[in-house]
C-alpha cells in the first residue's frame, strides 16, 4: 500500500540562469542540476565523509550547537510519541566538532541512532563559509531580501512534511536527499499535527509517509496524486516557494544540506500565522452563518485589491487601510495589544 501511494510525478527540472524573483513567481518547485558542484563542500564530500567533515570543522569557531537524537527505533522519522503531545527524539548540546565525530563513528552501523544538526546559522557557527561556497548568480535579490543562511547534517534521517513561511533554496551539498513537495492547497490533505508543541517549531504532517493509514488519514491519496519529488544529488539545487509543504529524507549515512530563506515582505510585518491564531480566538467558533460573513469581511480587506478598499476615503482618513511602513505597523501593533489586554 505504501509503495502504491508513493509520489512518484517529478519536480520540473531547468538550465535557466538563477534569477530566484522568476523562480518563486512561477509558484512551483523546480530543480537547478550540478548548479553547486564546484563548492568546495561538494567536492570534500565526493573525496569522503570524513574529508566533508574535515572541511566543515575547518569554519568552526567553537560555539556549541543543537542536535537531535532518536532510538534507531524511529527510523530516522523525528516526530512525535504515541501521545502526540511530546517528541520522540532528544536535543543534546556539544561542541560540533564531537557531533561530527559521533556521526562519522556511526557510518555503516545497522542499528545506528537518528542523528540531526537542523536549521543551525552559518554566518554565527561556520563564519566565512558561505564566501567559500557562494550562491552565485542571485542578482541583487539577496540585498534587497537578506537571507537566513543555514546547514542541515545528519544521517539518514526524516523531517516530515511541513511548511515555511519564506522562499527556500536548498542545496543539497553532500550525500542525497528526497524532497515530497505539496502546494498549499494539500493542507488538509496531509493532516497538520499540533500547532504546539512541534518537531521543529513547523506545524507537520502527521502521515507516516513510509506507511501511510489510509483508514485514518484516507485524503492523504489525494495529496500523493497532487506531489511531486525531487530526487538530489550532491551538487544539486532545489528552489520553492514560501508555504509548499515539504518531507525531507536524507538517503545517505552522512548528509549536508545547506538552504537560504528568504521573503520579499516588509520586516516590519508579522506572521500571518499569528492571524490564524487570533482566528482561532476570534472566528472559529462563531455560528456557521456568521464565519461565512466574516469571509466576506476578509475577502474585502485582506485578499481583494487593496488599493480600491480605501480609494473612497480621503487620504487622512485611510488609517491602517493605507500602505502600511514601519511606523504605521507599530501604530496598528500597539492598538492590537491594547485590544487582546482587555
Amino acid at each position: 500500500m505504501a509503495e502504491r501511494l508513493r509520489v512518484s510525478r517529478p519536480v520540473r527540472e531547468t538550465d535557466a540562469a538563477l534569477d530566484l524573483d522568476a523562480l518563486i513567481a512561477a509558484d512551483e518547485p523546480v530543480i537547478l542540476r550540478g548548479r553547486a558542484a564546484d563548492w568546495p563542500l561538494v567536492r570534500a564530500g565526493r573525496g569522503s565523509p570524513q574529508e566533508a567533515a574535515a572541511y566543515l570543522r575547518s569554519f568552526d569557531v567553537g560555539r556549541p550547537v543543537t542536535s537531535y537524537v532518536g532510538d534507531p527505533a524511529i527510523r530516522g522519522r523525528f516526530h512525535y510519541d504515541a501521545t502526540a503531545t511530546a517528541m520522540n527524539f532528544a536535543a543534546e548540546r556539544s561542541g560540533l566538532g564531537a557531533f561530527l565525530d559521533r556521526l562519522l563513528g556511526q557510518i555503516g552501523a545497522a542499528d545506528a541512532p537518528s542523528l540531526y544538526l537542523g536549521s543551525t546559522d552559518l554566518d554565527d557557527y561556520l563564519p566565512g563559509f558561505r564566501a567559500d561556497n557562494a550562491l552565485i548568480p542571485v542578482g541583487d535579490l539577496f540585498d534587497r531580501h537578506p537571507p537566513l543562511a543555514s546547514i542541515w547534517i545528519g544521517n539518514r534521517t526524516i523531517a516530515s512534511a511541513h511548511h515555511d513561511m519564506s522562499n527556500n533554496v536548498a542545496v543539497c551539498a553532500v550525500g542525497r536527499r528526497r524532497f515530497t513537495l505539496f502546494p498549499p492547497e494539500q493542507v488538509a490533505n496531509l493532516y497538520p499535527g499540533p500547532l504546539a508543541p512541534t518537531p521543529g517549531g513547523q506545524v507537520v504532517s502527521m502521515v507516516d509517509f513510509a506507511a501511510p493509514d489510509l483508514d485514518r488519514y484516507p485524503r492523504f491519496a489525494d495529496a500523493v496524486a497532487a506531489g511531486s519529488v525531487a530526487d538530489l544529488a550532491a551538487g544539486d539545487v532545489l528552489v520553492y516557494p514560501a508555504l509548499w509543504w515539504h518531507h525531507v529524507e536524507a538517503l545517505d549515512d552522512f548528509n549536508v544540506l545547506v538552504n537560504y530563506w528568504w521573503n520579499a515582505a516588509p520586516a516590519f510585518m508579522d506572521t500571518p500565522m499569528d492571524t490564524i491564531l487570533h482566528g482561532l480566538l476570534s472566528l472559529r467558533d462563531r455560528p456557521a452563518h456568521e464565519r461565512q460573513a466574516w469571509r466576506a469581511m476578509f475577502d474585502h480587506y485582506l485578499f481583494g485589491d487593496a488599493a480600491a478598499v480605501a480609494a473612497h476615503l480621503p487620504e487622512a482618513a485611510r488609517g491602517p487601510l493605507a500602505p502600511l511602513d514601519e511606523a504605521g505597523a507599530r501604530q496598528l501593533r500597539a492598538y492590537l495589544l491594547h485590544r487582546l489586554n482587555r
